[in-house]
């Protein structure tokens, strides 16, 4: 199949009408007003329903309802849309529902600005709602892999009933690059006979909540969750490796900011520097056994991000103390240059 010219949120509309979703709830919010925008125009040519809702609540909320008739739903939103809706995320991993949900995010705190970021790695992975929940998060790093991972998304919600995450920036959302709508593998999928469709006289109503009045109840549902997400962390782990075998440095990054590290390496390369690369598409479930391919000898680990250092904590639990972890990063909506980069590495190696 020809490759195809796109923006990177129309690329994930686009994609998901490919995956069979027929539904998208949403508001606008810049970077990733696009997505809602192509899907208002796409979903109705293939018998699909768009809807701006009057707010990023009602949106997830409408999210809900749809997902529980077993339907394919999804929504997008960016960093402070997507706060707003974590009570109804929590609600949708307490009712145990597949939907599809899509941060290009930008910079914070607060309303922050409307620049590229990777603010929004805590929320992701440690969950903005309440109570004990994990959401599948991807991490992709271009066009073609957020494509990719917009099919998959959809096939893993269903297959776990939990709502997956597409974590990209306000950079990935709005650049231009080549896809290819490839033909995915049809996976075996658990038949929805949970689903809100109307018994038909057949059987005892369906019934999706999230509310267990009897602690005992509730304690059962969550030894079921729990388990539900370490057959997840068995299972559904992604990450790249660049160079790791013979790397005495090695750096870790996602998204965005590991294409800014690549070139970074190969800066450092060219000077004779031997760095890798740890780069997690999942950013849960994280790749911890990834790191166990760095060599007993490496003088030390670097995160790169476009935030504080949120992913830092994982890699320190990752390398269990056996390398030095440091941080470079830039916040705000600046986006790190791969001279930058690699001048921190160098300071820590001790090169000029």
């Amino acid at each position: 199949m020809a490759k195809v010219l796109m923006k990177g949120n129309e690329a994930i509309g686009a994609a998901a009408i490919k995956a069979g979703c027929k539904y998208f709830f949403g508001y606008p919010i810049t970077p990733q007003s696009e997505l809602p925008e192509y899907m208002s125009r796409e979903l109705p040519k293939v018998g699909g329903v768009f809807l701006q809702a009057e707010s990023e609540v009602a949106a997830i909320n409408m999210v809900y309802g749809a997902a529980g008739t077993g339907v394919r739903v999804m929504t997008s939103s960016s960093s402070p849309g997507i706060s707003l809706k974590q009570e109804g995320i929590t609600y949708i991993a307490g009712a145990e529902l597949p939907c599809l949900i899509v941060n290009i995010m930008r910079g914070g705190p607060g309303l922050g600005s409307i620049q590229p970021s990777q603010t929004d790695y805590y929320q992701a992975t440690r969950g903005g709602g309440n109570g004990d929940y994990r959401v599948i998060a991807f991490a992709p790093a271009n066009v073609q892999e957020m494509v990719d991972l917009i099919i998959e998304g959809f096939d893993l919600a269903d297959l776990y009933r939990n709502p997956v995450m597409i974590c990209g920036d306000g950079m990935m959302g709005q650049m231009m690059e080549p896809v290819e709508f490839k033909e995915h593998a049809k996976r075996e999928l658990p038949v929805k006979d949970w689903a809100t469709t109307g018994t038909e006289g057949k059987r005892k109503p369906n019934i999706i909540n999230s509310l267990y009045l009897e602690a005992s109840e509730l304690e059962e549902h969550n030894k079921h969750l729990i388990e539900k997400y370490r057959t997840i962390e068995e299972n559904e782990v992604r990450y790249e490796t660049v160079d790791v075998e013979d790397a005495d440095f090695v750096f870790s990054a996602y998204g965005t900011t590991s294409r800014i590290v690549k070139s970074a390496m190969k800066i450092l390369r060219e000077e004779g520097y031997k760095v890798g690369l740890i780069r997690p598409i999942t950013i849960w479930p994280y790749p911890f056994e990834a790191f166990k391919q760095i060599k007993p000898d490496c003088k030390g680990v670097m995160v790169v991000e476009m935030n504080t250092g949120q992913m830092v904590d994982d890699v320190k639990i990752a390398v269990e103390g056996k390398y030095p972890v440091h941080f470079y990063g830039r916040q705000g909506g600046m986006v790190p240059s791969p001279e930058e980069v690699a001048d921190a590495a160098r300071k820590v190696l001790g090169g000029k």
